[in-house]
């Protein structure tokens, strides 16, 4: 398993930026979406033979939460070892505990 990581490059004149197996449109960082664009190949990326032709989207602003009161959903379920446990998943958060 690799450790590196892959994330969208702004440059269109160089080769892109990836980890091994990666394209250039790919990215390992969920909040980049790529966007096709013209190349502009440099020297390097000429010698090289490949160009970066994607730049990532402006990013979208974080939607805003509600400040009502929190959907929660409550239900009961069994253990593996017999123990009958409350489940209350609160469905704005998405925080889930057992109790």
């Amino acid at each position: 398993m690799a450790t590196e990581t892959t994330t969208l490059d702004s440059d269109v004149t160089k080769p892109s930026n990836t980890a091994p197996g990666d394209g250039p449109a790919d990215t390992t960082d969920p909040t980049e979406v790529a966007v096709s664009v013209t190349p502009n190949p440099g020297d390097e990326a000429l010698v090289v033979g490949t160009v970066n032709a994607v730049k990532p989207a402006p990013k979208k602003a974080a939607a805003k939460r509600d400040t009502g009161k929190d959907r929660v959903e409550k239900y009961t379920a069994t253990r593996p070892d017999g123990t009958t446990v409350t489940i209350t998943h609160n469905l704005e958060t998405g925080e889930t505990t057992a109790a």
